[in-house]
């Protein structure tokens, strides 16, 4: 479950980026202060730097929620020169109708890049919408999927030469007391609708030569990863999951960056409904509900123009983004009729200066409606 499809955003990142209209009327408040303490960011670049907030967000399938989320910016040895920056992020949050969830996720350079850790955690107790399976699963009277989800997937990659790092992964992913739309869900009941505990492994290859992962403005990253589901490991299915993604960033002047990713993704063997290729979240296909359109194929491309920040401003930025995606039961079978588009334009904030760092607020547009995005660093 994503940020998406929140109504009331986050209000204290909304605070954040008034803070400077709200200085000037009293700059002696104690609100005032600690506002400026938090966003001036005075520690040298070589310093880590810390940022928590609290949260506040509405959907209909939670009702309100309030959360608390933090993020820790670090070079290895504190060493900015050498060493890229690395971050660890936290997310918690619990909802009017006793939901609730922790994110977790790293991406750790070690000194001058020998190792690199990429990884992610969810654990939470949220609902999600399950429109089917096909490129043509209809938007109207989705199934709500509830119950207990868990997902655990650490990439260690050692450093091969350069910007080349090859390397193992591992997966688990748990989905259980599940209550799969009541007693007479809208749609057919899907592989693995009572829930099921899917472990991989397999091997991972990355290209990373972006300096800054929160904010690149030059650069590549491509990874080509394959998983391995097998009941030799605990996996109560047997399938395999490929994944591509390549990334590029031109900074066309110093406040100007484009950037543009393709992506996919390829499921083969008998996996669960919750396991199979998504389109849509908060990075890919901005707009469209995560698992709004769900098969064994996913491809996807998008471009984003950003400024970074505007050429009036010292902290105030903005971007207009555009991507096109499309799921397929098989590659033979993907057709342009399928695509669906998606394209939007947000707001940046720079919160931390001498790191670079935006705070972004997007807003998401697909023929099915818009969603609400805000997180700290660029979506890709």
């Amino acid at each position: 479950m994503t940020f998406n499809q929140r109504i009331l955003a986050n209000t204290a990142i909304l605070l954040l980026l008034a803070t400077p209209l709200l200085a000037q009327s009293d700059s002696s408040s104690l609100f005032i202060r600690l506002l400026n303490r938090f966003t001036k960011d005075h520690h040298p670049p070589e310093r880590p730097r810390f940022l928590a907030y609290p949260t506040l967000g509405y959907s209909p399938e939670t009702s309100f929620e309030l959360g608390i989320a933090s993020s820790l910016l670090f070079h290895a040895k504190n060493d900015y020169q050498q060493n890229r920056l690395s971050e660890v992020t936290a997310f918690g949050f619990i909802t009017l109708r006793s939901q609730y969830g922790l994110w977790l996720e790293n991406a750790i350079y070690t000194h001058r890049d020998r190792w690199l850790l990429l990884g992610k955690m969810r654990f939470q107790r949220f609902p999600l919408f399950y429109y089917g399976i096909g490129p043509e699963a209809p938007e109207l009277n989705p199934v709500v999927v509830d119950g207990n989800y868990t997902l655990i997937r650490q990439r260690v990659l050692r450093q091969v030469k350069g910007y080349w790092f090859a390397g193992l992964q591992g997966d688990v992913q748990h989905l259980g007391r599940v209550d799969f739309g009541g007693n007479q869900p809208s749609r057919p009941r899907p592989e693995g609708a009572d829930g099921s505990t899917n472990i991989g492994i397999g091997p991972s290859f990355v290209y990373d030569s972006r300096p800054n992962m929160l904010n690149t403005r030059t650069g590549w990253f491509a990874e080509l990863s394959w998983l391995h589901y097998t009941q030799v490991l605990g996996s109560e299915f047997a399938f395999d999951a490929f994944s591509v993604d390549f990334r590029r960033y031109h900074q066309l002047n110093a406040q100007s960056v484009l950037a543009w990713q393709l992506s996919g993704n390829a499921v083969q063997g008998n996996a669960p409904f919750n396991m199979l290729s998504l389109l849509g979240n908060e990075m890919l296909m901005r707009g469209y509900y995560t698992g709004r359109f769900r098969d064994r194929h996913y491809y996807a491309a998008q471009a984003e123009y950003r400024w970074l920040p505007f050429p009036f401003s010292k902290r105030l930025g903005g971007a207009a983004f555009f991507s096109a995606g499309a799921v397929s039961p098989s590659i033979e079978m993907l057709t342009t009729r399928q695509v669906r588009l998606a394209g939007g334009a947000g707001l940046r904030y720079l919160i931390f200066p001498k790191k670079d760092i935006f705070v972004r607020l997007d807003a998401g547009f697909t023929r099915e409606g818009v969603s609400f995005y805000i997180f700290t660093g660029e979506a890709f």
